[in-house]
């Protein structure tokens, strides 16, 4: 089984927590575009859903699917965001932005009463890191902004180079949100939710690639199956 299928493998597993009438948040990347063609499927047999798309990448596949839409000016919450990861850890911190779309993905997240992670089993790690993080920022002062992170870095006891994404033609990618990427290369990332902390707080940085505390439950597919592992919750949460 390639690794495509085991994807979609994925997605079909997250789909039966689907119940008519919910509202979701609808990921972006590979593995989630599987999610919303099995989930228009659902809907043209007579599933009734709505969902928020996290990137124009996605509203065109969802419209294209025939999955209606709506926005989170219309709508107060979401019952269930299904996405994708690049890393999941242990404790269910994640690396997300490879498909660059992590500002309206953490959004779209922090909105729902649950998510889930679908991916292939390769993306469950046992320390964040390996992926580069995606740290969302504007454009303006982009030096000033830089030697902040480094700085949030070295606090953190991380460090590593940093690059600004490009696209496939070779210029600047540029996010939905009009912004730009540095991808950090930190290799091993003790702390992540100090980092997270102390990234959020550079004026700069519009979001970074770290999720902590959003996901609730990871459906990996892997050679052996699929393996539903729910987050813990500590106590008094």
């Amino acid at each position: 089984m390639n690794m495509d299928q085991l994807k979609r493998q994925a997605a079909a597993r997250a789909l039966e927590e689907v119940r008519d009438g919910m509202q979701l948040g609808l990921g972006t990347g590979s593995t989630a575009k599987h999610f919303v063609e099995l989930l228009g499927e659902r809907v043209a047999a007579g599933l009734k859903v709505i969902g928020v798309p996290t990137s124009e990448q996605t509203r065109a596949d969802a419209e294209r699917c025939g999955v209606p839409l709506t926005t989170l000016d219309e709508i107060d919450h979401l019952d269930l965001t299904v996405d994708g990861a690049d890393e999941i850890d242990p404790d269910f911190n994640l690396i997300k932005g490879g498909g660059g779309a992590l500002l309206r993905e953490k959004i779209v997240a922090a909105a729902s009463d649950r998510m889930i992670v679908i991916a292939d089993d390769s993306k469950w790690v046992p320390t964040l890191g390996k992926f580069p993080l995606p740290i969302e920022v504007i454009p303006f002062g982009l030096g000033a902004t830089r030697r902040a992170i480094e700085k949030a870095f070295a606090a953190c006891g991380v460090s590593g180079q940093m690059a600004i994404r490009k696209a496939k033609d070779g210029h600047v990618f540029v996010t939905d949100g009009g912004h730009w990427i540095v991808d950090a290369q930190l290799g091993r990332i003790v702390d992540p939710a100090s980092l997270a902390k102390a990234l959020s707080a550079i004026p700069g940085v519009v979001e970074h690639g770290l999720f902590i505390g959003l996901a609730s439950s990871a459906v990996l597919a892997g050679g052996e199956g699929i393996r539903v592992i729910e987050r813990r919750k500590p106590k008094g949460d």
